[in-house]
């Protein structure tokens, strides 16, 4: 199973809040050039977003469905990609002092996936998730340094209770 991990130097809920946008899929998921909801409200229990991969001038459009979600930490995907099947992907959020520790763990379930995965797959999919780790890094943490730019001199911010935060 490929499993990543990586330190995104805003909370939790800012992470959250990207992954709970299914319009913006497409931002930090490698390979990923359109997405866009399809079916329920993202990111309950069953909604699903299209989303569009493209190779050259080969296209593959497909639907990822939201299979269990915990709000501002758990969110497990079942991504299909046509001939290749189905793959299982969970994204865990954990607080990590006032950052958030994002873990992907991501692993074939159905399909021609399934029956060629090896070392080298793995391989390749360790190396797309550090792309995609590091892109939903960079948006996070961009969207958190604009906030903090908008911010009144002198206000100091302390984090709250329950907040997945730093704690007092």
């Amino acid at each position: 199973m490929a499993v990543r991990h990586h330190l995104i130097r805003t909370s939790p809920q800012a992470v959250w809040a990207v992954l709970a946008d299914g319009t913006r899929y497409a931002e930090w998921v490698v390979g990923t050039s359109e997405s866009e909801p399809v079916r329920g409200q993202w990111p309950q229990l069953g909604a699903a977003i299209r989303y569009e991969v493209r190779f050259g001038p080969l296209r593959l459009s497909d639907e990822t469905v939201v299979r269990r979600c915990e709000p501002g930490q758990v969110l497990e995907l079942e991504a299909k990609a046509g001939p290749l099947g189905t793959a299982r992907i969970a994204i865990e959020l954990r607080p990590w002092g006032d950052d958030c520790l994002v873990i992907v763990d991501e692993h074939p379930l159905r399909g021609a996936g399934g029956t060629i995965h090896n070392v080298g797959v793995e391989a390749l999919i360790q190396i797309r998730h550090r792309a995609m780790l590091g892109r939903l890094a960079k948006l996070c943490e961009s969207e958190a340094a604009e906030r903090e730019r908008g911010r009144p001199l002198g206000q100091v911010v302390s984090p709250q209770h329950d907040a997945g935060g730093a704690r007092a």
